[in-house]
Protein backbone atom coordinates (compact mmCIF):
# COMPACT_ATOMS: atom_id res chain seq x y z
CA UNK A 1 0.00 0.00 0.00
CA UNK A 2 1.75 3.06 -0.94
CA UNK A 3 0.36 6.63 0.60
CA UNK A 4 0.45 10.05 -1.90
CA UNK A 5 3.00 12.29 -0.61
CA UNK A 6 1.36 15.38 0.71
CA UNK A 7 1.53 19.05 -1.00
CA UNK A 8 2.80 21.85 1.45
CA UNK A 9 2.23 25.12 0.14
CA UNK A 10 4.30 28.32 1.06
CA UNK A 11 2.55 31.24 3.03
CA UNK A 12 2.42 32.91 -0.21
CA UNK A 13 0.53 30.36 -2.05
CA UNK A 14 -1.65 29.86 0.60
CA UNK A 15 -2.44 33.80 0.21
CA UNK A 16 -2.86 33.65 -3.57
CA UNK A 17 -5.39 30.38 -3.60
CA UNK A 18 -7.61 32.06 -0.81
CA UNK A 19 -8.19 35.22 -1.86
CA UNK A 20 -9.89 33.66 -4.74
CA UNK A 21 -11.90 31.29 -2.93
CA UNK A 22 -15.14 31.23 -2.50
CA UNK A 23 -14.86 29.81 1.11
CA UNK A 24 -12.33 30.77 4.16
CA UNK A 25 -9.52 28.16 4.99
CA UNK A 26 -6.96 28.35 7.60
CA UNK A 27 -3.59 27.87 7.20
CA UNK A 28 -0.67 25.84 9.42
CA UNK A 29 2.58 24.56 8.73
CA UNK A 30 1.90 24.35 4.64
CA UNK A 31 -1.34 22.97 5.23
CA UNK A 32 -5.12 24.38 4.10
CA UNK A 33 -7.80 23.45 6.53
CA UNK A 34 -11.40 24.39 5.24
CA UNK A 35 -13.41 26.42 7.89
CA UNK A 36 -17.02 25.09 9.01
CA UNK A 37 -20.39 27.80 9.24
CA UNK A 38 -21.08 28.95 13.04
CA UNK A 39 -24.49 27.82 14.56
CA UNK A 40 -26.80 30.76 15.75
CA UNK A 41 -25.75 31.37 19.05
CA UNK A 42 -22.18 31.49 18.17
CA UNK A 43 -22.98 33.58 15.54
CA UNK A 44 -25.19 36.39 17.52
CA UNK A 45 -22.97 36.21 20.78
CA UNK A 46 -19.54 37.23 17.91
CA UNK A 47 -22.33 39.78 16.60
CA UNK A 48 -23.23 41.13 20.33
CA UNK A 49 -19.42 41.38 21.02
CA UNK A 50 -18.80 43.71 17.48
CA UNK A 51 -21.45 45.66 18.31
CA UNK A 52 -20.50 46.17 21.67
CA UNK A 53 -16.63 47.10 21.26
CA UNK A 54 -18.04 49.21 17.76
CA UNK A 55 -20.11 51.19 19.92
CA UNK A 56 -17.07 51.94 22.22
CA UNK A 57 -14.79 52.45 20.04
CA UNK A 58 -16.52 55.24 18.51
CA UNK A 59 -14.80 58.35 19.40
CA UNK A 60 -11.17 56.64 19.73
CA UNK A 61 -8.47 54.95 17.33
CA UNK A 62 -9.36 51.66 17.61
CA UNK A 63 -10.81 48.93 15.20
CA UNK A 64 -12.70 46.23 16.11
CA UNK A 65 -12.43 43.25 12.78
CA UNK A 66 -15.15 39.98 12.50
CA UNK A 67 -14.62 36.61 11.22
CA UNK A 68 -13.71 37.75 7.79
CA UNK A 69 -10.25 39.41 8.94
CA UNK A 70 -7.42 37.06 8.62
CA UNK A 71 -4.83 37.07 11.26
CA UNK A 72 -1.61 36.13 10.49
CA UNK A 73 0.30 34.76 13.73
CA UNK A 74 3.35 34.02 12.57
CA UNK A 75 5.20 33.98 8.78
CA UNK A 76 5.58 30.86 8.01
CA UNK A 77 3.02 29.03 10.45
CA UNK A 78 -0.67 30.33 11.14
CA UNK A 79 -2.94 32.35 9.27
CA UNK A 80 -6.50 32.07 11.09
CA UNK A 81 -9.61 34.02 11.16
CA UNK A 82 -10.68 34.57 14.83
CA UNK A 83 -14.13 35.13 15.44
CA UNK A 84 -13.27 38.71 16.56
CA UNK A 85 -10.20 41.02 16.83
CA UNK A 86 -9.39 44.38 17.76
CA UNK A 87 -6.59 46.90 18.48
CA UNK A 88 -5.92 50.01 19.27
CA UNK A 89 -3.92 52.40 17.44
CA UNK A 90 -2.42 51.95 13.98
CA UNK A 91 -3.31 48.86 12.39
CA UNK A 92 -0.68 46.83 10.56
CA UNK A 93 -1.37 44.55 8.01
CA UNK A 94 0.62 42.34 5.28
CA UNK A 95 0.49 43.95 2.32
CA UNK A 96 -1.83 46.78 0.55
CA UNK A 97 -4.60 44.21 0.09
CA UNK A 98 -5.32 45.14 3.91
CA UNK A 99 -7.09 41.65 4.15
CA UNK A 100 -4.26 40.06 6.85
CA UNK A 101 -4.16 42.22 10.31
CA UNK A 102 -0.36 41.69 11.92
CA UNK A 103 -0.89 43.22 14.88
CA UNK A 104 -4.52 42.46 16.85
CA UNK A 105 -4.22 43.31 20.83
CA UNK A 106 -7.58 41.59 21.70
CA UNK A 107 -8.60 38.66 20.36
CA UNK A 108 -12.08 36.84 20.86
CA UNK A 109 -13.30 33.34 20.25
CA UNK A 110 -16.36 32.01 20.74
CA UNK A 111 -16.16 28.46 21.57
CA UNK A 112 -18.15 25.24 19.70
CA UNK A 113 -17.65 21.80 21.13
CA UNK A 114 -15.33 20.73 17.70
CA UNK A 115 -12.73 23.82 18.16
CA UNK A 116 -12.89 24.38 22.01
CA UNK A 117 -10.08 22.24 22.90
CA UNK A 118 -7.81 23.64 20.31
CA UNK A 119 -8.82 27.64 20.70
CA UNK A 120 -7.53 26.72 24.57
CA UNK A 121 -4.79 25.31 23.81
CA UNK A 122 -2.30 24.80 20.71
CA UNK A 123 -4.10 27.57 19.14
CA UNK A 124 -3.37 29.85 22.04
CA UNK A 125 -0.32 28.57 21.82
CA UNK A 126 0.04 30.33 18.52
CA UNK A 127 -1.52 33.19 19.84
CA UNK A 128 1.19 34.22 22.21
CA UNK A 129 3.61 34.67 19.53
CA UNK A 130 1.76 38.04 18.54
CA UNK A 131 3.72 40.47 19.96
CA UNK A 132 1.00 42.98 20.27
CA UNK A 133 -1.46 40.43 21.63
CA UNK A 134 -2.76 41.65 25.15
CA UNK A 135 -5.96 39.49 25.94
CA UNK A 136 -7.52 36.08 24.61
CA UNK A 137 -11.39 36.31 25.35
CA UNK A 138 -12.96 32.41 25.29
CA UNK A 139 -16.79 32.89 25.45
CA UNK A 140 -18.78 29.37 25.82
CA UNK A 141 -21.72 29.51 23.41
CA UNK A 142 -23.84 26.04 25.81
CA UNK A 143 -24.04 28.09 28.68
CA UNK A 144 -22.89 31.82 30.24
CA UNK A 145 -19.43 31.83 30.92
CA UNK A 146 -16.21 33.33 29.73
CA UNK A 147 -12.53 33.06 30.36
CA UNK A 148 -10.44 35.91 30.39
CA UNK A 149 -6.48 35.58 29.56
CA UNK A 150 -4.47 39.06 30.37
CA UNK A 151 -0.62 38.78 29.52
CA UNK A 152 1.53 40.33 32.57
CA UNK A 153 4.63 42.30 31.66
CA UNK A 154 6.92 39.00 32.48
CA UNK A 155 4.59 37.40 29.42
CA UNK A 156 2.39 35.47 32.23
CA UNK A 157 -0.69 35.07 31.02
CA UNK A 158 -3.30 35.49 34.20
CA UNK A 159 -6.94 34.10 33.92
CA UNK A 160 -10.32 35.79 35.01
CA UNK A 161 -13.39 33.74 34.74
CA UNK A 162 -17.22 35.16 35.12
CA UNK A 163 -20.31 33.25 34.50
CA UNK A 164 -23.05 34.90 35.80
CA UNK A 165 -24.76 37.69 33.23
CA UNK A 166 -23.96 41.03 35.60
CA UNK A 167 -20.50 39.99 35.91
CA UNK A 168 -18.24 42.45 34.01
CA UNK A 169 -14.84 41.88 31.95
CA UNK A 170 -12.46 44.95 31.46
CA UNK A 171 -10.68 44.61 28.48
CA UNK A 172 -7.66 46.92 30.15
CA UNK A 173 -5.28 46.72 26.81
CA UNK A 174 -8.61 48.31 24.07
CA UNK A 175 -10.27 50.30 27.54
CA UNK A 176 -13.24 48.52 26.75
CA UNK A 177 -15.78 47.16 29.63
CA UNK A 178 -18.15 44.04 28.55
CA UNK A 179 -21.13 42.96 30.55
CA UNK A 180 -22.08 39.13 29.72
CA UNK A 181 -25.98 40.60 29.78
CA UNK A 182 -24.48 42.79 26.49
CA UNK A 183 -22.51 39.25 25.34
CA UNK A 184 -25.34 36.90 25.48
CA UNK A 185 -28.39 39.44 24.56
CA UNK A 186 -30.89 37.30 23.01
CA UNK A 187 -29.70 33.95 23.80
CA UNK A 188 -31.30 31.79 24.88
CA UNK A 189 -30.38 28.07 26.85
CA UNK A 190 -32.09 25.49 28.05
CA UNK A 191 -33.65 25.45 32.03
Amino acid sequence: MSTQPKTFLTPEQYLEIERKADYKSEYLNGEMFAMSGARAKHDQIAINLYGELRQQFRSRPCRVYSSDMRVRVSPGGLYTYPDVSASCGEARFLDEQEDTLLNPSVIIEVLSPSTEAYDRGRKFEHYKTIEAFREYLLLAADRVHADLYTRQPDNRWILASADALDDVLTLESINVRLTLADVYEKIEFPA
